[in-house]
């Protein structure tokens, strides 16, 4: 009876840490990500043809004058490509925890999270 219990529990163990250590992949909808995004007074704004831009109403910073970047969205990584006035180009990788039709929230591989609302398209 006893290395019938202690087998058990061996099995459970296992079938619990093999079950924790399973990733999941999500796929978002690339199409709900198309549109203008706010946080606070940061915007960013994504176009179907994966180019966008961003600013910050509070530098003062207009859509007009916002910073261009091409977007890829693959599962649950968002890449952002910025392109520098001063060339070059600076990637940002993201992984999406939430994709609706009103709401994105990410975060970075530093564990800054960061939430917007669907404000325009």
């Amino acid at each position: 009876m006893k290395k019938t219990l202690r087998y058990l529990t061996m099995l459970t163990v296992v079938t619990l840490l093999a079950v924790s250590c399973t990733k999941t992949d999500t796929t978002f909808d690339q199409s709900l990500l198309t549109g203008k995004w706010q946080s606070g007074t940061l915007f960013y704004k994504y176009a179907a043809d994966g180019t966008g831009g961003t600013w910050d109403t509070s530098d003062n910073v207009t859509e007009a004058e916002a910073q261009a970047f091409t977007w890829t969205l693959e599962k649950d990584l968002l890449t952002q490509i910025h392109t520098l006035e001063i060339g070059g180009s600076v990637p940002k990788v993201y992984t999406v925890t939430d994709l609706t039709a009103t709401s994105l929230k990410y975060h970075d591989s530093f564990g800054v999270s960061s939430s917007f609302t669907k404000v325009g398209k």
